[in-house]
């Protein structure tokens, strides 16, 4: 039996409804777990550049977290084209003013650029707070992982022993200075 590789024809799989809860959750790995859904590349039947992924809408918006200083440190830059147009606010001004455009760009930005991903962008919903108006479409919980891309903890191998080794050894004087 020859074995051959599926392909999903357009409008060929169903689409599924996912809610997320931003509370607490970091806010690249919410992106990248949110755009991995959107595009479709948690199902077996994935095939590039046909919408087979799912729905998303992201509540509590406004309450997603980043590690570190980036609330203050990051900006969002805006050109409206004209000299001296450029807008630069912080992340923290962000947030405050309009938390979903934060995280929804976040994810968009992590989907494929084009006509595929301005597809993707709809299928997009996100929210400030707890409420959302999608419950007629009966979305169905995904929780997002927080551990997902955490690096494993390495143990260290014989060169980098070597290498510290090295390192922490008293130099050594230099062997012309040594014979004068």
């Amino acid at each position: 039996m020859p074995r051959q590789t599926y392909s999903a024809k357009p409008g060929e799989i169903k689409t599924v409804w996912r809610h997320v809860d931003a509370e607490g959750k970091t806010l690249g790995r919410l992106a990248t777990e949110v755009a991995t859904v959107l595009m479709g590349k948690h199902r077996p039947e994935y095939t590039p550049g046909v919408l087979s992924g799912d729905a998303v809408v992201v509540t509590n918006a406004s309450k997603v977290v980043l590690t570190g200083r980036k609330l203050d440190q990051k900006t969002r830059r805006r050109w409206s084209g004209y000299p001296g147009g450029l807008k630069i606010r912080s992340y923290r001004q962000e947030i405050d003013s309009n938390p979903s455009r934060l995280v929804s760009e976040a994810i968009l930005r992590m989907v494929p650029k084009g006509r595929f991903g301005r597809s993707l962008h709809a299928r997009l919903r996100v929210f400030a707070g707890a409420a959302h108006t999608h419950d007629s479409q009966s979305p169905v919980a995904f929780e997002v992982r927080p551990e997902a891309h955490a690096m494993p903890e390495r143990k260290p191998d014989a060169s980098t022993i070597k290498a510290a080794r090295l390192k922490s050894a008293p130099r050594r004087a230099n062997s012309r200075a040594a014979a004068k």
